[in-house]
């Protein structure tokens, strides 16, 4: 194509072999030649005229023409080789109007070499962005698909690899450690993004994702592809270790069973592609310290406490079972975390055993202190469950009384105690609060208790404009974040806040008096 003459057949035939080449539409190729010939055309008869070029679809002649714009009256002609005034182009054609054009065929150009270059230039970047615009409309729904392809380049740990209609990168920080990769090799991937950029689609591999592996088992594991196992939670440690949990709708079939396959030939297909990487597959359940207690395999399980307003869950395993349940850096316990959404706290018998006697004396001593009452009935009070102060002073008469070695009179002093202890040292709390300046109409709020006051004051939050200027991260900061939830700072702020455009709207509401 470099004088660009080519016979009519030839151009048809360039166009076919351009766009089965590059696997775009025959009609972007020849649109793609239009333009460049048009853009020889102004180059041989002047960059002013408006000339375009067009090609039949079917015989492949050229027809290359001027166009000029007709405009309502010469003083809008602002060229005038590509425009001309109403009147002038009715004298040539009464029927045209304003906005029509007029052609007028040129006769076919021999393009020089550095035309017919510039021409061929256009051509193929006409075509690349159509080759670009093709890959991404097909690969951007793509994403979460397993690829294969061929590595065609590898470069400081960053591949190149041919999907065959397109190319696609697969980063160093997306394979996995220890694996190389040289050209030619076929290279199994995951579709994470596909993104358009100015230099063409973007189309971005991964070894590393936790979906790469999951796709890899639903193709092994004819029971997850039919739907009857499902995937619940996948967590990997790319490379060295995984956990899937897995449950059935169908109670004859195993998940586990299922996919490990006979003798273990469906795992084993999957660690192979994963270079090795341990995979435990685990039973899901929607009871959380049963799947807790599957995800700490193979490590074996005593007892576990859980906490559901922290999201957090205490494992108490054997001592010897401690290295097994943290799993070599902390990684068992980890991808267990990881895979049920929970933290996790492991502790051995002993530990555990040990803290419970700790906290047993704890609140026993404050029993002691706080009721002035024996260590005998201190005990009974912690061995039937109470934690403080407060539960005792405001616990039903008859629970209080069905305790083993009480009676109706004890049950009634100890509420008496334990209340007049909570009005002390509410006192206490509200004469150190004073004294720390805070204000009574935070005190008033009624979204604080006495200690969280006195940390307020300690802070500096002594006002209502002091709790206003807070962000809801500082106030959580200041309190503790057990003390409060996110939602609860927000709504606490918002009503510090609240005076503040009360007086913009009292404000606004005072009209300014008219002088006399």
């Amino acid at each position: 194509m470099d004088n660009l003459a080519l016979a009519r057949t030839e151009i048809l035939q360039v166009a076919d072999a351009v766009a089965r080449d590059k696997g775009i539409a025959r009609d972007e190729v020849l649109e793609a030649m239009e333009q460049a010939i048009g853009r020889a055309g102004r180059a041989k008869y002047g960059h002013e005229h408006d000339i375009r070029a067009a090609i039949d679809r079917r015989s492949g002649d050229i027809r290359l023409a001027r166009y000029r714009q007709v405009v309502e009256t010469q003083d809008e002609v602002e060229n005038d080789m590509a425009q001309i005034a109403l009147r002038d182009a009715q004298a040539l054609d009464e029927v045209l109007q304003v906005g029509d054009f007029i052609t007028e065929d040129l006769p076919p150009i021999d393009l020089g070499r550095i035309a017919a270059q510039t021409a061929k230039q256009v051509i193929v970047q006409k075509v690349r962005e159509a080759e670009h615009s093709r890959q991404y409309e097909e690969f951007k729904d793509r994403v979460g698909e397993v690829v294969s392809g061929i590595v065609k380049r590898a470069e400081f740990g960053n591949v190149t690899v041919d999907l065959v209609r397109a190319e696609a990168i697969l980063r160093r920080e997306e394979s996995l450690p220890r694996e190389s990769f040289r050209n030619g090799d076929r290279v199994r991937a995951f579709i994470f993004d596909v993104r358009e950029e100015p230099r063409g689609p973007q189309i971005f591999l991964s070894r590393a994702h936790p979906q790469f592996m999951a796709l890899l088992f639903r193709q092994e594991v004819p029971e997850i592809y039919d739907g009857i196992v499902e995937i619940k939670s996948v967590v990997r440690d790319p490379g060295s270790r995984a956990k899937i949990a897995v449950v059935s709708s169908d109670s004859s079939i195993d998940p586990v069973g299922a996919c490990v396959g006979m003798r273990g030939s469906r795992v084993q297909a999957v660690v192979q592609e994963l270079q090795g990487e341990k995979i435990d597959i685990i039973p899901w359940s929607s009871d959380i310290a049963t799947f807790v207690v599957n995800a700490l395999a193979p490590a074996e399980v005593s007892k576990v406490v859980m906490d559901e307003e922290a999201g957090r869950i205490e494992v108490v395993v054997p001592t010897e079972q401690l290295s097994l349940a943290i799993g070599r850096r902390g990684q068992n316990v980890r991808l267990a975390s990881q895979l049920t959404g929970w933290h996790i706290d492991i502790l051995t018998e002993e530990e555990e055993s040990r803290r419970r006697q700790e906290e047993f004396h704890r609140r026993s001593q404050l029993f002691i202190e706080a009721l002035d009452v024996d260590d005998v009935i201190a005990h009974l009070l912690v061995t039937e469950g109470f934690t403080c102060v407060d539960e005792v002073a405001y616990v039903e008469m008859e629970d209080l009384a069905e305790i083993e070695g009480f009676d109706e009179e004890v049950a009634q002093e100890l509420r008496f105690r334990a209340q007049s202890w909570l009005d002390e040292q509410q006192r206490q709390q509200d004469v150190q609060r004073k004294e720390l300046g805070v204000d009574d109409d935070l005190a008033d709020m009624g979204d604080f208790s006495a200690s969280m006051l006195i940390q307020l004051g300690e802070a500096g939050v002594k006002t209502m404009d002091d709790l206003a200027d807070l962000a809801s991260d500082e106030l959580m900061e200041i309190l503790g974040s057990d003390a409060l939830t996110i939602e609860e700072a927000n709504d606490i702020i918002i009503a510090a806040r609240a005076h503040w455009f009360e007086e913009e709207e009292e404000a606004s509401e005072i009209e300014p008096r008219e002088e006399v």
